[in-house]
């Protein structure tokens, strides 16, 4: 699915440091943005997020991290988070801002992302941490839920296929 009513890649976004940016810094780039919490016992996909990162990171892909505490499994402040995801994790690729990824007060690029029906059909409301949005570069987009692994088989295929100078 193409997100095509809100140019996504104009959506402000603001770095685990304060900087601001938006997804437009990362043109023709394969994004795999996670809503991330250190308290979840899905934490441990840091670690497969991270060997992404690793493994294609030079090749066109990032890894984009979005704290949150929406179901109430994430650390204070962004420093403890950053301090937290380095020591713990290794983490490399971006990091951002905590933010909410449903309700009233749901951030920008999370209201276009949860419009992204999952393999079952499925849109609507992220269910839980670490659920998956993989954003190609030509903007088609696929959602995997939290149980996903990161290295699963239809993650690490569409990764391969979508970047730069993949065959498609």
């Amino acid at each position: 699915m193409t997100i095509s009513d809100t140019p996504i890649s104009d959506i402000p976004l603001t770095t685990i440091r304060g900087e601001q940016t938006s997804l437009g810094e990362f043109d023709d780039t394969v994004l795999l943005i996670v809503n991330v919490a250190s308290r979840c016992g899905l934490a441990p996909q840091y670690e497969k997020l991270e060997e992404l990162q690793k493994t294609y990171g030079d090749r066109g892909f990032s890894v984009l991290g979005f704290p949150s505490n929406q179901f109430l499994q994430e650390l204070g402040t962004e420093e403890k988070i950053a301090e937290y995801c380095s020591a713990t994790w290794g983490v490399t690729f971006p990091m951002f801002e905590k933010i909410r990824v449903n309700g009233k007060q749901q951030h920008p690029l999370y209201a276009e992302l949860t419009k992204t029906p999952d393999a079952d059909g499925k849109a609507g409301k992220v269910s839980w941490n670490f659920e998956k949005f993989l954003i190609t570069p030509t903007g088609e987009v696929h959602r995997f839920r939290p149980r996903t692994e990161p290295d699963a088989p239809e993650i690490v295929g569409l990764i391969e296929s979508s970047l730069p100078g993949a065959s498609s």
